[in-house]
């Protein structure tokens, strides 16, 4: 079986991405090879993986191996990137019309680091978010020199099964982080908040946490299917003298909406500090 998909970490975000993957067909587990960085997560990782995808510790004499496929998904953490060398540089794959691909989904590490890192390769990045888990992400593409049409299509390939897609200009993926990736962060707060609050208003705490994420899935739900603007659906809820009115007072009052705007834009600012 040819090599074709060689992977370089494979935390939960890389399973997410490869397990749709062999569900539809688009690649067989002899195809893929696997790199992790501590011997111990071999049995962990292998037994989230279907039998036959190879799983080797970078230290392990095969661990090379990996940068032979024409496609390699580079998933460790941003502080491990130095750490990463390929061995083959612009003449491995020389029988090949294209460069191997390589798709970075390490947040902040930029085209240019990449290309900087990995010369015999033409590098992508990918921003995708942890709701990729449910199959109900979002990530953003930029592209590197050299990227082909085919290229593109494999990316989309791999990303579309468990994500809405979309092309970015590569000074854009750092808000489209801050909001998409950093997001889900703020909307557990917000959930959270919204079942301590039920609690205190008299609800059990099960029930508070199954209504609050039932309530955010619906509104969110309601907001995309009728292509509402959120102002819309707010005007639709509160009524004169009502209980929601005087609840948004309180929201406004507390700076909610200032304090989500800051920090979708500080989560921009440190991702180019990062960058």
């Amino acid at each position: 079986m040819v090599l074709s998909l060689g992977v370089i970490g494979l935390g939960r975000i890389a399973q997410a991405i490869l397990l749709p993957l062999f569900q539809e067909g688009k690649f067989t587990p002899e195809e893929v090879y696997g790199v992790v960085g501590k011997e111990e997560s071999i049995p962990v990782v292998s037994n989230q993986l279907p039998l036959g995808v190879k799983v080797v510790h970078s230290n392990h004499h095969d661990s090379q191996e990996v940068w032979r496929a024409p496609i390699n998904l580079l998933a460790v953490k941003p502080q491990q990137l130095n750490n990463i060398v390929s061995p083959y540089k612009e003449d491995f794959h020389g029988n090949s019309k294209e460069k191997p691909l390589l798709i970075s989904v390490l947040a902040g590490v930029t085209l240019n680091k990449l290309q900087k890192n990995f010369p015999g390769h033409c590098c992508v990045r990918a921003v995708p978010n942890t709701p990729v888990l449910v199959k109900a992400g979002l990530t953003g593409l930029s592209w590197g020199e050299g990227v082909t049409s085919h290229h593109k299509k494999i990316v989309k390939d791999i990303f579309s099964p468990i994500s809405q897609v979309f092309d970015l200009p590569e000074h854009q993926l750092d808000a489209f982080l801050a909001l998409t990736s950093s997001g889900p962060a703020y909307i557990a707060l917000i959930a959270e908040g919204l079942a301590d609050g039920a609690v205190a208003a008299g609800l059990p705490r099960s029930l508070a946490h199954q209504l609050s994420h039932m309530t955010l899935f619906g509104t969110a739900l309601l907001l995309k299917e009728k292509d509402l603007h959120p102002g819309q659906l707010k005007d639709m809820v509160t009524s004169p003298g009502g209980t929601t009115i005087a609840a948004l007072r309180h929201l406004e009052m507390a700076g909610v909406r200032s304090a989500l705007i800051e920090a979708v834009v500080a989560a921009a600012e440190r991702s180019r500090e990062l960058a």
